[in-house]
């Protein structure tokens, strides 16, 4: 059996109070997905999910049923290179797009190029092909062992997909003869691991919201403050747009999250278990090593601390969260006047109608 449930994208829905509909709607998909699959008594389900709320809500789901899961995540969309015209020779992300928005309100860019990149970077089917939400999801999805290997950052094209489809309907037969449940792989240890390794690649800040709900849903207490914990005992190895210059097409050919897990093998518990039936530390032993710049060593990090930090102070009593590998280094402290606003909207609309200016 067959069934759909919503999907709310964030890159359409951020304006104003459109957007306060977002977060609940990982609830929705929670609940429709949990009440259809125990209504039915299922025995084993696979989950097709690509966007922000919608593997968060799936995953709430899987704990939920504790039933056979696999999850096929969609893949990324392809990188736009221009063959031509004034962005000859440039390749674009969708993170690009929102940057190219303030580059054209600077006059850093002219109408034409704007243009070409507004309607042209959205070139191929699958995630926005950016280190945000999505991605970072299906990254921890892969980490928990809850979806086969290289299948958070295959592309959502191309016979590699098919293949990983195929896999896929395979496995969840499998899991249903062997009775290895959700439960056995969403546990407390494979929910630090993927954390854990998520922080080391720059992960989206939204994970914490996420993997928070997910702790608690299996009886735990993970809370943003870990996150700061966490992140002071991992170093960053990698880090993608639109925090840096490489996107995530080259990630997965720098051999993607499970090089990325292995380099981070001595920090992670080895005990945990995939949906192929064996334990990380058997999984990490066949991984082969590719020697690329883009995922550094343990011993070379680009900074000793992993991607998020939780700042305190009067301005924010219970924490505020920065995605610190996307901030430059010259930025981390200062000191001088600052404006404060009272509200998300607050700001954006200043943002947006030029009242705060570049020095």
């Amino acid at each position: 059996m067959e069934f759909n449930t919503i999907a709310t994208c964030d890159g359409i829905a951020n304006s104003g109070n459109y957007s306060k509909f977002v977060l609940p709607s990982r609830e929705i998909i929670a609940a429709s997905i949990e009440s259809t699959i125990k209504a039915y008594n299922f025995d084993g389900m696979v989950m097709l999910s690509s966007c922000d709320k919608i593997i968060p809500g799936m995953l709430l789901a899987t704990a939920r049923c504790d039933i056979p899961t696999v999850f096929l995540t969609g893949g990324i969309m392809k990188p736009k290179y221009f063959n031509d015209g004034p962005l000859k020779g440039k390749t674009f992300v969708t993170s690009d797009i929102k940057e190219a928005i303030g580059r054209f309100k600077a006059g850093k860019i002219s109408e034409e190029e704007f243009f070409l990149i507004e309607s042209e970077t959205c070139c191929s089917p699958g995630a926005c092909n950016m280190m945000g939400t999505a991605n970072t999801m299906a990254c921890i999805v892969e980490l928990m062992g809850l979806s086969l290997p290289d299948c958070a950052t295959t592309s959502a094209i191309g016979k590699r997909r098919e293949e990983l489809s195929k896999e896929t309907g395979k496995t969840i037969v499998n899991l249903v003869e062997t009775n290895i449940t959700a439960l056995d792989l969403i546990t407390h240890k494979s929910i630090e691991n993927a954390c854990k390794v998520a922080l080391s690649f720059g992960g989206s800040t939204n994970m914490i919201l996420h993997m928070c709900a997910l702790s608690h849903e299996i009886g735990g207490t993970l809370n943003h403050f870990d996150f700061d914990r966490l992140s002071k005992s991992v170093p960053l190895l990698a880090k993608f747009k639109p925090a840096s210059e490489y996107n995530l097409t080259e990630f997965h050919e720098a051999g993607s999250v499970k090089v990325l897990t292995k380099k981070l093998s001595k920090l992670l518990d080895l005990s945990a278990i995939n949906i192929l039936g064996e334990s990380l530390e058997t999984y990490l032993e066949k991984v082969e090593v590719l020697e690329h710049q883009l995922i550094r060593d343990l011993n070379d990090p680009i900074s000793n601390e992993g991607g998020i930090a939780i700042l305190k102070g009067n301005l924010a009593p219970d924490g505020a969260i920065v995605k610190q590998s996307a901030v430059d280094f010259k930025m981390r402290r200062h000191k001088g006047p600052a404006k404060v606003f009272e509200a998300e909207e607050e700001l954006k609309d200043a943002l947006m109608s030029d009242k705060i200016k570049e020095e």
